[in-house]
């Protein structure tokens, strides 16, 4: 992104804001400015959204197209823990399993990422050196994102120095309800520059959002500060990630390639818990957006449970009958 001045940010003493992608290279010069370009985005058909998502959901998946599935959906599970319990013993368990989804079985899929608090970052990015599997880290103030500016970049640049080369940030929900768009703006492209090379994903809590259209216009806001990945939810609070949802952004995301020439992932976090539900969202991503984004490059779960079914469904698929449940670990 070019920069241009901003004479409140020059007046207030900070950095100058990045000039959004064109064609929406002057919709940030203002509160007004933004307001009016979130505003004048198309309206959502919630009964119409859930209508799709309902015909995809039925779509039938065969043996083969299933086996390719489920390998895909394993190579895009973002394994977590996010507890106050967690451990550096635990961090290192799951980076285990991160390498080696199915120890009985080397043709399986690693899993893209194993995403901790900032503070593990570190003992998982040794547990996984030389794997190729990302060390992703919260941050922000995650879950609720309620602190300062300040305390909000320090906890990225602690996770960034502790070894995370990806980022999942919450966005300030308050701030974007109450209609304050470009401090959401701003705030976003701060941990973006704060980031450095990591990628960043931005977590809009969908569920807080209340309404179909409040999600097209936080990915739009999302993309345009500058997202690698947009999220739908922080897994803490419910509803989080939903079909109808995940729709919406998918939208977004391939509307946006479209008009930039930009594209940027999704990730859907949060209630996933079935090798059912994870292909259902992997036909809306075929349908919606395209096969670009069927990799976990720009495709990503974020989950803790829904491994351990992928892998039980494809024991199923290379055995014919299902392993109990002790063939796979408890997380």
């Amino acid at each position: 992104m070019t920069h241009v001045l901003d004479p409140d940010a020059l007046s207030a003493g900070a950095p100058l804001r990045p000039e959004p992608p064109a064609p929406f290279s002057d919709v940030t010069r203002s509160d007004a400015a933004l307001r009016a370009f979130l505003h004048g985005l198309p309206g959502v058909d919630q009964v119409g959204a859930e209508a799709r998502v309902g015909v995809l959901a039925t779509r039938s998946i065969k043996t083969t197209a299933k086996a390719w599935a489920i390998d895909t959906a394993i190579s895009m599970v973002d394994l977590t823990t996010l507890e106050g319990a967690d451990t550096p013993g635990k961090v290192r368990s799951l980076a285990a399993k991160a390498k080696q989804p199915d120890p009985t079985d080397p043709s399986c899929p690693q899993v893209a990422a194993v995403c901790v608090y900032g503070d593990l970052a570190g003992v998982a990015r040794k547990a996984l050196e030389g794997t190729g599997i990302h060390t992703a880290a919260v941050a922000t103030a995650f879950p609720s994102g309620r602190a300062s500016r300040a305390v909000k970049l320090a906890d990225v640049r602690d996770a960034v120095a502790g070894g995370a080369d990806e980022i999942d940030m919450v966005i300030d929900r308050g701030a974007f309800l109450a209609g304050r768009y470009l401090d959401v703006y701003d705030e976003i492209v701060a941990v973006k520059e704060t980031c450095g090379d990591a990628h960043l994903k931005v977590i809009l809590e969908t569920g807080e959002l209340v309404t179909l259209d409040n999600v097209r216009r936080a990915s739009c806001l999302a993309m345009l500060a500058g997202g690698d990945f947009i999220k739908t939810s922080t897994g803490k609070i419910s509803p989080a990630a939903t079909l109808p949802v995940c729709l919406v952004m998918m939208e977004a995301v391939r509307d946006f390639r479209a008009a930039t020439g930009r594209q940027v992932g999704v990730k859907p976090a949060g209630g996933i818990r079935t090798t059912k539900d994870a292909i259902r969202h992997l036909v809306l991503v075929n349908e919606v957006a395209g096969p670009d984004w069927l990799s976990p490059e720009r495709f990503r779960f974020g989950a803790s449970g829904l491994l351990n079914d992928l892998l039980l469904q494809r024991q199923k698929l290379h055995s014919g009958h299902y392993s109990g449940p002790d063939h796979v670990s408890v997380d």
